[in-house]
């Protein structure tokens, strides 16, 4: 009883935190919630919202308020440039419209590259100076190929042609660090006013890579040796994105990786709301150390709510539940609920 009771009293502390922050604001301004640290925060992620069954255009999807927004990336050869879509690998299927300025967002036609995509942030980005901090959450379905010209320096040279001053790179939060693990535990990720108007790139790896039995080198570790050389060469600036350990685990999930000097290069994790829920994960530490948690399908946590149409307390709820395990965003296909995905809350 007294368990209970305690699991009780943090909900409706959680639920409190909720009521609090609950924003508003129109798309752009200035969160509520913009005085906590951004590594103590928690906020409402959308998965896939270049769908256009979400968001007639990814400037809605940036509009809704959101603290994270997916994108799924094809690289193969069975198509040019980097493709944007759920489950084709041949070509573009999306809400992105590649708007070259302001003025262009919801006139031009959808389906374009990830380039595409990328301008419509840049136009929208110009449009609302000052925006909440955006996790761009790119999902490489079939892994790098830098054979093709699509590889991690590949895309690091696009993010940062398109975004560049918009982005929030590992450079920046390693500045004064030896790397990324190391800077932070120190604490070293900006508050949320520090980090308005910009822009943080997680890559993870994708469905069709991870079940792939002929591909050894994931987009995870790729990535990782990436930041490992350009940091051994003085040019860790160059990095435009933080790769991901993919699929939520007990202890420290970078252990998998057999070569120990990836393991500081990871700073976000990024797995399945019910496993971090599930008691037997001690999220805390990912909180005390200031990385970042990326908890996946928040409605599949029991008891289950509807993956898109919960009501707004039931998401409210789910999100207090998410924020007290410690997860910084909590990931569902929540889009009908703005409201919802506007609320930031304290973190753990």
């Amino acid at each position: 009883m007294r368990l209970r009771n305690r699991r009780a009293g943090a909900l409706a502390a959680g639920l409190a935190a909720v009521a609090l922050v609950l924003g508003t604001a129109p798309a752009g301004a200035a969160a509520p919630a913009d005085g906590l640290p951004y590594a103590g925060s928690t906020g409402v992620g959308v998965h896939n919202a270049y769908e256009k069954t979400k968001y007639p255009y990814f400037a809605d999807a940036l509009d809704s308020g959101a603290a994270m927004l997916e994108l799924d990336v094809w690289t193969n050869f069975f198509g040019s440039s980097w493709r944007v879509a759920h489950n084709n690998p041949f070509g573009n299927d999306n809400n992105c419209e590649n708007a070259a300025t302001p003025a262009q967002l919801r006139t031009k036609a959808r389906n374009q590259n990830l380039a595409g995509c990328l301008s419509d942030i840049r136009s929208w980005h110009d449009a609302h100076p000052g925006h909440r901090p955006v996790i761009l959450k790119l999902e490489l379905k079939d892994g790098f190929a830098a054979n093709l010209g699509r590889g991690p320096a590949d895309l690091d040279a696009l993010l940062a042609g398109k975004l560049g001053d918009a982005l929030y790179r590992p450079g920046e939060l390693a500045a004064g660090h030896p790397d990324l693990d190391t800077a932070a535990r120190a604490g070293a990720w900006p508050d949320r006013a520090g980090l308005a108007g910009k822009f943080i790139v997680e890559l993870i790896p994708g469905t069709v890579e991870e079940g792939n039995g002929s591909d050894t080198l994931w987009t995870d570790r790729e990535y990782a040796t990436h930041l490992r050389t350009l940091a051994a060469q003085g040019r860790l600036g160059q990095a435009a994105a933080f790769p991901a350990v993919h699929r939520a685990e007990a202890g420290d999930p970078r252990a998998r990786y057999a070569d120990a000097s990836l393991r500081p290069w990871f700073v976000v994790f990024d797995g399945d709301a019910s496993a971090y829920a599930g008691g037997s994960i001690d999220t805390g530490w990912y909180d005390r150390n200031h990385y970042l948690v990326i908890a996946t399908d928040a409605h599949h946590v029991a008891p289950a709510i509807d993956s898109t149409r919960p009501t707004e307390a039931q998401a409210r709820e789910r999100l207090a539940l998410l924020a007290g395990h410690h997860a910084s965003v909590v990931s569902a296909d929540w889009y009908p609920l703005p409201r919802v995905l506007a609320t930031v809350v304290p973190r753990g």
